[in-house]
């Protein structure tokens, strides 16, 4: 039997590379060198996780998990999956890192093809990053090029932890340890448009950023008609209408931005789009898009830039993320299956969950308790991974790969929890 089949995994390493291979070990000794190894910004591990495959991970102690995080709406494609980790090997082995004083026919192609996906007009352009908060970085820059500072964003809103994105970002407890922050960044009720419309009035604004599903808060989506009426007031008032799809993009909601979706987008264009996470199928690798010759021509030469981004390994994996999910179909199997589960969840019944919101494969369960860490927690030991990302909200974001099979699974663990919970676990 070999050390992948048992879940023990022994990294192989040259023999001439002067190079000790890992050692084995179980979840209990490789967290008790973590807590002495790593920065302790997450806490500890909650397990050592040594491989993957498809919608399943396990752990050192051999444990397999059904993974409905997928790195938190990342692993698109599930884990190890042959034609992306055969694309990235082949691209490593060709041509792996080359600065953006030059360009790889990876890279072109890449961005043809994210213009493709996004229904960007002609005039339209793509600058690449290597995560979702550099992303907003680039875009909160964009905006300043406006000549105005003023920028909206939404409460509830998460775009990232460096100091731009985390200006954007609405939570006390990530900004407060961090001020002052840059400044300009007001932020109008969730899903208010006539609070939204009255923001509008006095110093010009020069952006308005929202995402069309905010998922740390809640898997909450904006009502239909109010990314419309964002549209139609940001070019009333001559601002830019930047939409995070950081954690929607790419498939997540069933098309490749959620903005797409008749009843959250409207059939908006904006003025750009922010994307990573599902991009590169675990592989990091983020984007920045803007919309039309006048957004695109915003940032000039010298005024930006990025050491990794466009590299041509993370492009060869985000252009075969994407080639695959167009060749298996994933976008029905997204909508298919999210929606089946969310139906089937709601059909228990059960007196825990107090309702489901969503699309796609972005799910939020809703408890009529909070009591959400302790679902989680009872979910991991019976073999699921799942996201407590509220006190009464359970957030699951899978792989596209999902099948209602593996998906029902979980809804009978759901089924079997009882009525009640409190967070000791009684």
């Amino acid at each position: 039997m070999t050390a992948l089949s048992t879940g023990r995994h022994r990294a192989a390493a040259p023999v001439d590379a002067g190079l000790e291979p890992v050692a084995d070990g179980s979840v209990a000794q490789w967290t008790d060198r973590y807590t002495h190894a790593v920065m302790d910004t997450f806490g500890a591990p909650q397990r050592v996780l040594v491989r993957g495959e498809g919608p399943y991970v396990w752990d050192a102690d051999g444990r397999r998990y059904l993974d409905l995080l997928g790195g938190i709406a990342v692993n698109a494609l599930g884990h190890a999956h042959p034609t992306l980790t055969a694309a990235i090997s082949a691209q490593l082995g060709t041509l792996g890192h080359i600065s953006n004083f030059f360009a790889s026919p990876t890279q072109i192609a890449f961005a043809e093809k994210l213009l493709s996906v996004a229904q960007a007009p002609e005039g339209s352009r793509v600058f690449l990053t290597n995560s979702g908060t550099e992303a907003n970085e680039a875009a909160f820059k964009l905006s300043r090029r406006t000549g105005r500072t003023r920028v909206l964003a939404l409460e509830g809103s998460f775009h990232g932890r460096s100091m731009g994105a985390l200006a954007l970002t609405h939570k006390a407890a990530y900004r407060e340890p961090f001020e002052p922050l840059p400044a300009g960044v007001e932020f109008v009720p969730f899903g208010d448009a006539d609070a939204l419309a009255a923001a509008f009035e006095g110093e010009p604004v020069a952006a308005l950023v929202v995402e069309p599903i905010q998922g740390e808060a809640g898997v909450l989506p904006l009502p239909p008609g109010y990314l419309a009426r964002a549209r139609q007031l940001t070019q009333e008032h001559g601002a830019l209408l930047i939409v995070d799809e950081v954690q929607t993009g790419m498939g997540r909601t069933g098309a490749w931005f959620a903005h797409q979706l008749p009843h959250i987008g409207g059939g908006v264009v904006p003025d750009a789009v922010t994307v990573a996470k599902g991009l590169g199928g675990g592989f990091p690798v983020g984007a920045l898009i803007t919309f039309g010759e006048p957004v695109s021509t915003l940032l000039g030469r010298g005024q930006h830039g990025t050491t990794f981004g466009g590299n041509p390994v993370a492009s060869a994996a985000a252009l075969t993320t994407i080639g695959v999910i167009e060749r298996d179909g994933l976008l029905a199997n997204v909508s298919g299956v999210g929606e089946r589960l969310r139906s089937r969840i709601e059909a228990l019944g059960h007196p825990l969950v107090a309702g489901v919101r969503g699309e796609g494969l972005l799910i939020g369960i809703e408890l009529a308790e909070p009591v959400a860490t302790e679902v989680a927690a009872r979910a991991l030991e019976a073999g699921f991974i799942v996201n407590p990302c509220r006190p009464t909200t359970i957030r699951l974001a899978p792989p596209f790969v999902l099948t209602d099979e593996q998906a029902g699974t979980f809804v009978d663990l759901l089924a079997a929890l009882p009525g009640r919970l409190t967070e000791d676990g009684a």
